[in-house]
This record gives C-alpha cells, structure tokens and sequence, in this order.
C-alpha cells in the first residue's frame, strides 16, 4: 500500500495525501542499510591491548612490602578548638586570617611586692604607735585627755568625740596596714587623720610654712605615703595578697582615695572652719 492510498481524511471528509512516511505513524520507519549499529567497547574497538597487573599476595604486606613507602602508622588528628566568634562586620579576609597569639606577660614582679611591704609596714608603723601614744598616752603620749584639748586648742568641735574616733581609727588602721588587710580602706582613713593633722599644723603658723620644725613638711610625706599605698595596693606579702586588687588594683582604690580625701576634708570643714591656706 503506498503512502497515497494510505492517506488520512480531513474533517471535511476529503483524503489527505502523505508527503512522507513519517507523516503516518503506522508506516514503518526506514533502517539504515549499513549494518547494526555498535552496542559494545568491543565494537566500537575500545579494548586495552595490554593487560592490567593485578595483585595476588596472600596478605597485605606483599603489596605494599616497605613501610617507608606506604606507612602504616594511625593517623592522628588533633582536638577541634572552641569556634571562632565571627563577628557580622569581620571581613571575609580577616576571617580566614589565623588568630594572633598574644605574647605571655612576664610573671615576675622583681622586688615590687618588698617595696610595697617596706612602704605599707612602715606608714602603719607610724599610725598604731601615735595612736597609741592618743589612747593610752604611752611613749610619753598626751592620752585622750591631753589630746583634746590639743584639739580644742585647735579649733575643733566635739574634742572629746573626735579624740575618741581619732585614736581608735589610728590604732585600727595602723594594725590593718602593718598585716595588709582591707588595704584601701585603711590607707584612706590614715589619710583622712593625716589631711587634719597638715591642716593643724599650717594654722598654727601664719602663711604657708613647710619646713621642720613649724612646717609641714613631715606630715606631707606622711600623705603621699598613705595616698601611695591607697593606689598601689599591699602587694602579695600580705592578708590580701592573694586577690586580685592586692597585686592589680584598679577602679577600687580611686573609690578608696576619694573616700579618704572627702573624709579628712569633711571632718575639717565641718568641726574646725578655718582656712589653713591663710
């Protein structure tokens, strides 16, 4: 039947003529005359000429006989670190970037701690003993008696009060910063003492005297002391030695200081009045 006759008819009825068998899906589509088409490596010629080696060894030694070649050594990996904290505004180079190891502060302090010992013994040395000359009057001392009315002579109010709270807070502090305990504090109310005792000693002579023996001249050395003991802490010789304000003091000691300036400047304010600078 050739592709006229197989023709398929419109919708109209009239028969379409094919113009080619593949227009008519029962005709049976041409072969190529050329043979089978390859449908294998050994068809299309691909097969290596030479064959591959293979390894026949009864164990594992016999083909990998040397260990310098193939060592057979457990590979080690070393333990994940914590993860990096990435920050949203690192850059992608930062972030591949390794981590730079800061250098190790020495540990070391020198002759810093014996220094700080020498200078805290001693300015507690000299507080417990004038206290105790006020308290008990020992060491030739004037005693309580005797000290207020040093203080009365001075201007102050409350002599008996104040001569009270001035021995007692002498002997306290002086014995707290001979053993280094609550430093700071000791230290501030010294120079809380020591901030009157200047101020008494510039009255009593008109103008601004510092030279010995009128002159304030021990009692500012006497300050510095304490204010330096105050900022630098007591050093690891001492109760405290052990916390970390001791050896590093910081925010603390300036509470300290201030605490201790407003204290003396308070206390000669409000129970004296004059002007020491006159």
């Amino acid at each position: 039947m050739t592709a006229k006759q197989q023709g398929n008819p419109d919708r109209d009825g009239t028969e379409r003529t094919a113009s080619s068998p593949f227009d008519l899906p029962t005709e049976q589509l041409p072969t190529s005359s050329g043979g089978a088409l390859p449908v294998s490596d050994d068809d299309l010629g691909l097969m290596p000429t030479e064959q591959i080696p293979t390894y026949r060894g009864s164990s594992v030694d016999e083909v990998y006989p040397s260990d310098e070649v193939y060592p057979t050594e457990e590979l080690r990996f070393a333990e994940p670190s914590e993860p990096a904290v990435v920050s949203a505004f690192t850059s992608p180079v930062q972030q591949a970037m390794p981590e730079t190891i800061a250098p190790e502060t020495p540990s070391g302090r020198g002759t810093l701690d014996l220094g700080l010992l020498v200078l805290r013994v001693g300015l507690g040395t000299v507080a417990l003993f004038h206290g105790l000359q006020k308290l008990f009057g020992w060491w030739n001392g004037p005693g309580l008696d005797g000290f207020e009315t040093t203080l009365l002579d001075a201007g102050f109010e409350q002599a008996r009060l104040l001569s009270i709270l001035t021995a007692v807070g002498e002997v306290a502090a002086g014995a707290l910063l001979i053993i280094g305990l609550v430093t700071p504090l000791a230290g501030a109310a010294v120079l809380a003492v020591l901030i009157n005792a200047w101020c008494v000693r510039q009255v009593a002579e008109p103008g601004l005297q510092f030279f010995a023996p009128s002159g304030v001249e021990h009692e500012t050395m006497l300050v510095a002391a304490a204010v330096a003991v105050v900022l630098t802490g007591p050093g690891r010789f001492s109760v405290d030695g052990g916390r970390k304000w001791a050896t590093r003091p910081h925010i603390g000691s300036f509470v300290a200081l201030i605490l201790g300036v407003a204290a003396g400047v308070c206390l000669w304010i409000f129970f004296n009045g004059a002007n020491p600078l006159i």
